[in-house]
């Protein structure tokens, strides 16, 4: 548990690798560390990052509890106040980010406001909202309440019904119909990964279109046949092999590019 303004933050963290960039892990909109089961421990294995952190923001796992109703511009409050004071308070600079739906968004938002970062591993992003997103959205508020979507968040969440709410409701808002972060894009020169399901319900190929279309470094998407909003879970080896992939290669761009300077 890390100490921050707005409460404690649960992480976890692996050391010990090489060179690589320090990875950050940023969870989806139910999220937690724990959900993101051993995917971030895989990565860093591949990877050999010589440090890999995942968190749970305020509001979800075992963090302290985040005001409700959340504000239409939660991840911009994120992206901007709460990661940058995590990633200085761990001594963090220059990290690759790899974000899962809303932690993707997160993930743009920080390195669009020109906080320095190596490279964007972008799961299921979204930078703009969808009719299918506020259809799923919906789906999602029927199950909570009709199924035992409850109970298995329980497991994960120290309030479940107070992470649900605060990310449903958020979304549902009709003043969130107007979200969108496109205006950042544009700053963006790192390398960034797109991976996305093509089944997923929660966004269509049109937010890797306007991501691709807005940011100016290179880019590279991987689309995943008979896959829904979790690739990362749903076709781990693949996803996982395709992160190493691309850290792999931010990292010899990165040696490439301190060559060059020392000559």
């Amino acid at each position: 548990m890390i100490d921050l303004d707005g409460g404690s933050v649960e992480t976890w963290v692996a050391a010990g690798g090489g060179g690589v960039a320090p990875l950050v892990f940023l969870h989806e909109g139910l999220g937690s560390v724990g959900l993101w089961r051993d995917v971030p421990a895989r990565v860093h294995a591949a990877t050999g990052s010589r440090l890999t952190l995942a968190y749970s923001r305020h509001g979800y796992g075992r963090s302290a509890p985040a005001p409700l109703p959340r504000p239409v511009t939660y991840m911009h409050q994120e992206a901007d106040v709460v990661l940058p004071r995590l990633l200085a308070r761990l001594g963090v600079a220059c990290p690759l980010l790899v974000g899962h739906s809303d932690g993707a968004s997160i993930a743009l938002l920080y390195a669009g406001a020109g906080n320095p970062v190596s490279g964007l591993v972008l799961i299921a992003p979204h930078v703009f909202v969808e009719d299918v997103s506020i259809k799923a959205i919906e789906a999602a508020r029927i199950s909570f309440e009709t199924t035992d979507l409850r109970e298995r968040m329980a497991r994960h969440h120290d309030d479940a019904d107070a992470t649900f709410r605060g990310w449903n409701e958020a979304w549902l808002d009709p003043a969130f119909r107007s979200w969108n972060i496109e205006d950042r894009l544009g700053v963006i020169d790192c390398p960034v990964l797109l991976v996305q399901g093509d089944v997923d319900p929660y966004g269509t190929t049109a937010q890797l279109d306007a991501i691709e279309a807005g940011v100016t470094g290179p880019t590279r998407r991987v689309l995943l046949p008979g896959v829904g909003h979790a690739p990362h879970l749903e076709r781990a080896d693949t996803t996982i092999e395709a992160i190493a992939r691309f850290v792999a290669g931010v990292d010899r761009r990165r040696r490439s590019a301190a060559s060059r300077r020392e000559v």
